[in-house]
């Protein structure tokens, strides 16, 4: 049986956590505590750690944009989380499909992704 505090978090007690697509899209990267991943493998929607606000946040839970969990991985050196996703709607705050929508060609910023419409 997997255990959380098998991970390894930094000083604050968090660990990076991406969340990508089934088809490989990068979405975004947010942080998880080890309480934000329990709650998350039990309940199947991934929760988050907010440095912000101090709280957690359930991706989606006020928009509308879910991540529902199809599998949590773990990297080679157990501090970083792979989330593949069920991603409903944009995952970025700014309504894009994905956070990395900003690409660097020839030394300028070039934003490769529109916002997504509700049509």
């Amino acid at each position: 049986m997997f255990d959380p505090t098998s991970l390894k978090y930094d000083a604050k007690g968090l660990i990076p956590a991406i969340a990508q697509s089934p088809e490989g899209e990068v979405l975004m990267m947010a942080w998880m505590n080890i309480e934000a991943v329990k709650r998350t493998l039990q309940s199947g929607q991934v929760t988050y750690w907010s440095r912000s606000r101090q709280d957690f946040w359930i991706k989606g839970e006020t928009s509308g944009h879910l991540q529902k969990l199809i599998e949590m991985r773990v990297d080679c050196d157990r501090d970083c989380l792979l989330m593949i996703v069920d991603q409903t709607g944009p995952a970025c705050h700014t309504n894009r499909r994905s956070c990395f929508y900003t690409a660097l060609r020839d030394g300028e910023e070039v934003e490769i992704m529109a916002p997504m419409t509700d049509a």
